[in-house]
């Protein structure tokens, strides 16, 4: 799967490799600890997705492909990284998670005065950057991503109490908790690139739609027999209502219903009910409906796409695209 992502970063490989260390000499810090720590997070960083989405966008919608990147892109991406981390930092907070990508959380660590401290320091760096150089206009689109997170997450726990999302408040919660962040990605990218304020929209839609996809894609892991990407059933025992639980209850008898939310409210040490819910959701075709649904943003993020010049950029968008959908973890 890596050779898979080098091969989709073929058209940028210079910048991406120039952002890293960019990226890297924008976490040094004066203050021994912090140093420390954001140190540790630059080294346990992912497979680096959300630069490549900046990184691309900008050169599919640049006016001349084959002209250097203006230094704003650089900047968007960064800017991007730092606000998203400190989103990250302080959502291990608020789970108590121990672990993020198999390595051990800030909060484990280092304890959460200190977590949250470090988030507050990557926000404001995250700031700094922008101001400093006058991206109002990139600021703008991911400061609507980080409020549209915060609301997605607080709209997730508010319905989680009482287990009532329909599919139109799912859509909702994964448009801003995912697809905002990757639709921030692609703007930035085009608005840093230059492009016009139609194009900038255009490619923050085609961002929205990957995102979506992406997420009813880590949705559906829910649901696997091996632990890829995160433990089975994890969602079910957080009371997550993802759309093959959201969907196979719409289709169930009032008695089924009744039962299957009682398994999930109260599956609390009960590994057993955890895996009835999963097996009720294999059986009312759930995986299916979600499958086709996440089939269906893709080629409504591909239908945009197309409407963008043809590039080597623009083929690597297409496979990032697939690469999203087709993961295994």
């Amino acid at each position: 799967m890596a050779s898979s992502l080098d091969r989709i970063q073929a058209p940028i490989a210079t910048e991406m490799a120039e952002f890293e260390e960019k990226f890297r000499q924008s976490m040094q810090t004066k203050v021994l600890l912090l140093d420390k720590i954001m140190g540790y997070i630059v080294r346990r960083k992912g497979k680096q997705v959300r630069p490549m989405f900046v990184f691309l966008t900008a050169r599919a919608t640049a006016q001349d492909p084959a002209a250097p990147l203006p230094e704003a892109v650089f900047r968007g991406a960064a800017l991007i990284e730092l606000l998203h981390t400190a989103t990250l930092v302080h959502d291990d907070v608020v789970d108590e998670s121990n672990y993020r990508r198999g390595f051990f959380s800030i909060n484990a660590l280092w304890k959460n005065k200190i977590a949250v401290l470090v988030g507050d320091y990557l926000l404001s760096r995250g700031l700094q950057l922008a101001l400093e150089n006058d991206d109002f206009d990139l600021l703008k689109i991911v400061n609507r991503a980080v409020r549209e997170l915060s609301e997605g997450e607080l709209l997730q726990i508010e319905k989680a109490r009482r287990l009532d999302i329909t599919e139109d408040v799912y859509f909702d919660i994964i448009r801003q908790k995912t697809a905002s962040l990757i639709a921030s990605c692609t703007a930035v990218g085009a608005a840093a690139s230059g492009a016009s304020r139609a194009t900038v929209e255009r490619a923050r839609l085609f961002g929205e739609k990957v995102g979506m996809a992406f997420q009813i894609k880590d949705d559906l892991f829910d649901y696997g027999t091996a632990e890829i990407g995160k433990p089975v059933g994890i969602d079910i025992k957080e009371k997550k209502m993802t759309l093959p639980l959201i969907y196979s209850l719409q289709q169930a008898s009032w008695l089924e219903k009744r039962r299957v939310i009682f398994n999930v409210k109260n599956n609390a040490g009960h590994r057993d009910r955890v895996q009835q819910v999963i097996e009720f959701v294999k059986q009312s075709g759930g995986l299916d409906y979600a499958i086709r649904a996440m089939y269906r943003f893709r080629d409504e993020a591909l239908a945009i796409l197309h409407e963008f010049p043809a590039s080597a950029a623009r083929d690597s968008l297409e496979a990032l695209i697939n690469y999203t959908v087709e993961r295994e973890k």
